[in-house]
């Protein structure tokens, strides 16, 4: 299957989701490797049966072992000393063997009772700013796995993204009626589709592989070719090949033997002689398997004939070094682009090319952004022309004069020709903004405050409060972004605010759902700027429930839902209002505030 994504409108999916029919079939994701891999595979002859011994952390068994005894001696090596050993000397060495053995299988039996519970799964607590354990409590599960099944990344908001991606890692209660692992996996498969590979693998692993369902094992073969690294498969490798149905999990354990300094050639050969890969897909694997200590076999990559990149193709290229041709990288989804960010299997000028991207998605932090382009700045390749950006960047924090800085800045903003890649400029210079001395003649004062907001700078940005005249985009996004409670404004400010009519209405929308206007002032500005503050639909009744029930995880979900669009002239006013109404309401009151502001910046 190709790395492609098929855009859906937000309407769509919500009354897909929330209408009366809502459908609860268990769907596994997608698999993103080549066309017939999940062909079922033909079934291995019978071997002689042994007792299984313990795993080695690959995921390979181990010889078993003979517990509580000594092994048979062996004969003398040519040239040794044969002469009968002393007899009591033997038993001691036997009761020594046997100690070690019994403390190694003490050891052994005291991990596997500690395997985790599937009733609380998940990566990040509290203390790495997840939610807490109860984020889900009272939830259908069922319910919470629909809307994320349904939902189409990316969504509009960067800080909602962020929220959404804490709240999938978060470790978590699971809800009675669905099992841990299947409520993993589906939140690893939204992390992925969101670009963020790095967290949905970890999700995936916080789930111990004897635990792993079909819907896990299917994930978890995407997550480690999303982060180029086939090794993560070893742990899974036997359950996998056996449950998954996927020939990908066949090839595995070929691949995983290799890297294991074992064998592979044979198996390998073995495999695609029954078909279970061929040409690049194979050629692929075996480079894969030949990147362990036992590997000696030179293989060349060869993409010619090759009209589709697969998560298979790109993962393994990734993890072996191959180079993927443009003209492939171009046909994915945009979501691709943030796996290669994160890659740190990358060089640098590889992984800048689709950073601003990842950036404006907040997949990438404006600190990962500035270490970026700081080692661009100390490549030995001068001629990249990313370099002027690094140089420009370096100016803005370190240059002697305020205006140097300024000057330095506004080059900045000004050079990129996307609206992703404006704001992902803003979120580079957050810090350098930062250090700018307040200036009562600074005629930028909007993209400072807006690029102090986009890596929530908030406090920094309250410097310029004094200096943002009322009424423009400065004005707004400190009103919104103001973590300091305030009196209620009156309506007529609002009103006042700007010739865009969409941004005036976000205003209002942002400022009613933080409550910083009066009842009577929401009435008022509902009507006037004809936003339907107090329409219901289905998914109105499930946000606003699951708000009064304090229901953090799934606000969040159901906040995405209505972002479903890369735009943010795309999200109604009105849903803007009962999402920062909601988030404030399960104490997410910071991210409501980012959230209000980033819309001014954005549009």
């Amino acid at each position: 299957m190709r790395i492609f994504r098929t855009k859906t409108a937000a309407a769509a999916i919500a009354v897909c989701v929330l209408g009366a029919g809502i459908a609860l079939a268990q769907d596994s994701p997608e698999s993103l490797l080549p066309p017939g891999f999940n062909e079922p595979v033909a079934p291995p002859a019978p071997q002689p049966t042994t007792a299984p011994g313990p795993r080695a952390p690959g995921g390979l068994t181990l010889a078993p072992t003979t517990l509580g005894r000594p092994a048979a001696p062996s004969a003398p090596e040519a040239g040794g000393d044969d002469a009968p050993a002393d007899p009591a000397a033997d038993a001691l060495l036997a009761e020594a063997q046997a100690a070690a053995l019994a403390q190694a299988k003490a050891r052994y039996e005291a991990a596997l009772s500690a395997r985790r519970s599937l009733t609380r799964v998940g990566p990040a607590g509290p203390a790495e700013g997840a939610l807490g354990p109860d984020a889900f409590r009272g939830v259908n599960g069922v319910f919470a796995e629909t809307l994320m099944r349904r939902l189409d990344a990316p969504i509009a908001s960067r800080w909602l993204s962020i929220a959404l991606r804490k709240t999938l890692m978060s470790r978590v209660d699971t809800p009675a009626d669905v099992g841990g692992a299947d409520f993993a996996a589906e939140r690893a498969w939204l992390l992925l589709r969101m670009g963020e590979s790095v967290a949905g693998r970890a999700v995936a692993e916080s789930v111990d592989p004897e635990h792993y369902t079909p819907k896990l094992y299917q994930v978890m073969m995407q997550a480690a070719l999303a982060t180029g690294d086939p090794g993560a498969l070893c742990p899974a490798v036997n359950g996998g090949a056996a449950l998954a149905g996927e020939r990908g999990w066949v090839l595995a354990k070929g691949m995983c033997a290799g890297l294991a300094a074992q064998p592979s050639a044979p198996i390998m050969k073995a495999l695609e002689r029954k078909g279970v890969a061929r040409g690049i897909d194979m050629l692929l694997a075996r480079k894969v398997a030949g990147m362990g200590a036992s590997g000696r076999q030179a293989i060349t990559v060869e993409w010619a004939g090759v009209d589709q990149l697969t998560a298979w193709r790109f993962g393994l290229a990734l993890a072996t070094g191959t180079a993927i041709p443009e003209t492939l990288l171009g046909t994915v989804a945009p979501h691709v682009q943030s796996w290669r960010a994160l890659s740190p299997m990358l060089s640098v000028r590889d992984r800048i090319a689709p950073a601003d991207y990842a950036a404006a998605r907040g997949v990438l932090s404006s600190a990962a952004l500035v270490d970026l382009y700081g080692a661009i700045d100390a490549d030995d390749d001068q001629s990249l022309a990313e370099i002027s950006v690094a140089r420009d960047l370096r100016t803005a924090y370190a240059a002697g004069t305020r205006a140097e800085r300024m000057t330095a800045l506004r080059g900045l903003w000004d050079e990129p020709k996307t609206a992703d890649g404006r704001y992902a400029r803003l979120i580079l210079t957050a810090r350098a903004a930062a250090r700018v001395p307040v200036d009562t003649a600074e005629a930028d004062v909007g993209r400072l405050v807006g690029s102090m907001l986009a890596a929530g700078l908030d406090r920094s940005a309250l410097r310029w409060r004094e200096r943002a005249e009322q009424g423009s985009d400065a004005w707004a996004m400190l009103l919104l972004a103001n973590p300091d409670v305030a009196p209620q404004m009156p309506y007529r400010q609002v009103s006042a605010y700007s010739d865009d009519a969409l941004k005036q209405r976000m205003l209002f929308a942002g400022l009613a759902g933080l409550g910083r206007l009066s009842r009577d002032d929401i009435s008022r500005g509902a009507e006037a700027l004809d936003v339907k503050v107090g329409a219901e639909n289905g998914w109105t009744r499930a946000i606003d429930r699951a708000a009064r029930l304090d229901q953090p995880g799934l606000v969040v979900l159901l906040a995405a839902i209505a972002m479903q669009t890369s735009d943010w002239r795309g999200v109604p006013p009105e849903a803007l209002y009962r999402i920062i109404g909601a988030m404030r309401a399960v104490g997410l009151g910071g991210q409501a505030r980012m959230i209000a502001a980033e819309a001014i910046a954005r549009l």
